[in-house]
């Protein structure tokens, strides 16, 4: 267990591609699922004889890796949560996209909605990409339009390096929607390495795909001390680039 932050209240752990953070919806034993991985090493380190309380804060997806924040108390629970809803709390991932973009930064804004058959993001039909350093959707213009299921969806990127077949992206997550990064990413043409899901020509040999959660700013759960976790783009990464 990678743990990256702790205090009374949350605790931060790094969590590997392949593992799924929970279980569904529900909080059934899994102990291929980091929700349990996480509950069972307080338990052992603390010597604690009964149940041990882990609130799950946010997720991500099974082949992405990076930071995920828990709660170890009902008060840190309903206090970073709250800083999810209210989108105080700040989220940045770095991933490996296929091809050049032909901006270095921008801003992507889109009206997605989640497809249960397929299990993936299908963004808006009417999609329009500006000029300028703001690609979004013409659904943002005309609300009757879009269906009913329709969510907005705002990232912004910015190229950190690129070479003849891969670009390098620093992501901001403004909203934080089901597949949002990886759908957005693949609408302008760009899908993440390995995601065979949105678009990407060939899968990785673990099944992983070229995204990593790798900052998360918040404040903590007593006091409103704001934090900062960060940590490295993953090591195998370098191929891309090299």
């Amino acid at each position: 267990m990678k743990v990256l932050y702790e205090d009374n209240h949350l605790i931060a752990v790094y969590k590997p591609t392949g593992v799924l953070v929970q279980k569904g919806d529900t909080e059934g034993h899994d102990d291929n699922t980091l929700y349990w991985q996480v509950k069972e090493f307080i338990k052992k380190r603390d010597q604690k004889p009964g149940n041990v309380f882990l609130g799950v804060l946010h997720r991500l997806d099974r082949p992405t890796s990076g930071i995920v924040l828990f709660a170890k108390t009902s008060k840190g629970a309903a206090r970073l949560s709250e800083q999810f809803r209210n989108r105080e709390i700040k989220k940045t991932y770095h991933a490996v996209v296929y091809g050049k973009l032909d901006l270095s930064e921008a801003t992507l804004k889109d009206f997605m909605q989640k497809d249960s058959s397929s299990l993936k993001a299908i963004i808006g039909p009417l999609r329009r990409e500006a000029s300028g350093p703001e690609i979004s959707t013409e659904l943002a213009d005309d609300p009757s339009r879009r269906g009913v299921d329709e969510v907005e969806a705002i990232l912004h990127y910015q190229v950190v390096q690129s070479s003849n077949s891969y670009s390098l992206l620093k992501i901001k997550l403004e909203t934080g929607r089901f597949h949002q990064i990886r759908a957005q990413l693949s609408a302008i043409g760009h899908p993440i390495v390995g995601d065979v899901k949105y678009g990407a020509p060939e899968q990785l040999p673990d099944h992983s795909i070229a995204l990593c959660a790798t900052s998360l700013k918040f404040k903590t759960a007593t006091g409103d001390e704001e934090h900062e976790i960060s940590i490295e783009i993953p090591k195998d990464w370098h191929i891309y680039f090299s």
